[in-house]
């Protein structure tokens, strides 16, 4: 009995820990749209800042990918994927889908990524999945079209739906690739490594596609204007690759190996609205009822989803994968 209870409590904290890595990620994810708005505004092309985003983390990473050169021998299939689908191809997606369809809209279809998650643990997979998950998932959505306010600008075009969808495929593999491994024990794939070559494998990509060399580089040695207030082009360009991209990717790989990736998920949907209020705080875009009201929803959907999943086990190769990718993390002085 008293292991049991030993056990139990380090199943709850590790629990704990994972939710609030989660919440970290979906903050510093959120933060990423009320930085690079302004930067759009200042004549940045959109996906010029999504490749000044990736390209930034990866250089910032760049010391840990040597450091863990080795994956590159043994699981190469799986930093390929991570860097297609979880780099590249969701940046990507989502915004070639905002440019035919309104962004409440792809926002929407793209965060049907935790529904599309439940779907692939449970046929795929062939793991079961908890009614409330299932509830928390079909709260989470429903609050988030509040969020967004999707009546306001529903329009069809076929090709805007499907890369809007792709994001939210893409997003599924972000998910299930983080959780990819862990039952490996001590050869479970370093998540630190995972992260920073995924994010090599996603600045090659691209760079492909937003053709970097085409940017207007002066814009960042300028200001921006945010509801009012110039700040400095490089400081939310640091803001954006520092936190929104690079905390951000460490904290959720890190919530879904102490989580799973179907509570991690739902987890993820409060990014828009944590998006949403930044963008009322910071850019002066004011929240209307449906959206305080869908907010909160989807607190209430990602509550239920996160307290039907029972925690890793905290002595089993997932927790003790992410302690050590914070121990590193602590080393080389980047805060979590």
């Amino acid at each position: 009995m008293p292991v049991h209870t030993s056990q139990g409590s380090q199943g709850n904290r590790g629990r704990g820990v994972g939710l609030g890595l989660a919440l970290g990620s979906a903050v510093a994810f959120g933060g990423s749209g009320v930085a690079a708005k302004p930067l759009i505004e200042a004549g940045l092309d959109p996906l010029h800042v999504v490749w000044l985003r990736v390209a930034g983390a990866a250089l910032v990473m760049l010391p840990l990918a040597v450091r863990h050169r080795a994956l590159l021998r043994q699981r190469p299939a799986l930093l390929v994927g991570f860097g297609l689908l979880g780099v590249a191809g969701v940046q990507a997606c989502y915004f070639a889908a905002i440019s035919r369809i309104p962004v409440g809209v792809a926002l929407l279809v793209e965060y049907l990524a935790p529904a599309l998650v439940l779907g692939w643990v449970r046929f795929v997979q062939r793991r079961p999945v908890t009614r409330a998950a299932a509830l928390g998932v079909v709260l989470a959505v429903g609050g988030l079209a509040c969020v967004v306010e999707v009546w306001s600008g529903l329009s069809f075009d076929a090709v805007g739906l499907l890369l809007a969808l792709g994001a939210a495929c893409c997003q599924v593999g972000y998910f299930v690739l983080s959780d990819q491994g862990t039952d490996a024990g001590e050869e479970a794939p370093h998540p630190l490594g995972v992260i920073a070559y995924g994010l090599l494998v996603g600045t090659l990509v691209l760079t492909v596609v937003a053709r970097p060399w085409t940017m207007d580089w002066s814009v960042l040695g300028g200001g921006a204007d945010m509801n009012g207030t110039s700040v400095l082009a490089s400081l939310l360009l640091g803001w954006i690759v520092l936190i929104a991209t690079v905390v951000a990717y460490v904290t959720g790989v890190l919530s879904v190996r102490r989580l799973s990736p179907q509570v991690a998920g739902v987890v993820a949907c409060l990014e828009a609205v944590i998006a949403t209020v930044l963008a009322w705080v910071l850019l002066g875009e004011h929240l209307s009822a449906p959206q305080i009201i869908g907010g909160a929803v989807v607190l209430l959907g990602a509550f239920i989803a996160q307290s039907s999943a029972p925690a890793k086990s905290s002595d089993g190769s997932v927790a003790s994968g992410a302690s050590d990718a914070e121990r590193e993390l602590s080393a080389h002085g980047t805060a979590v």
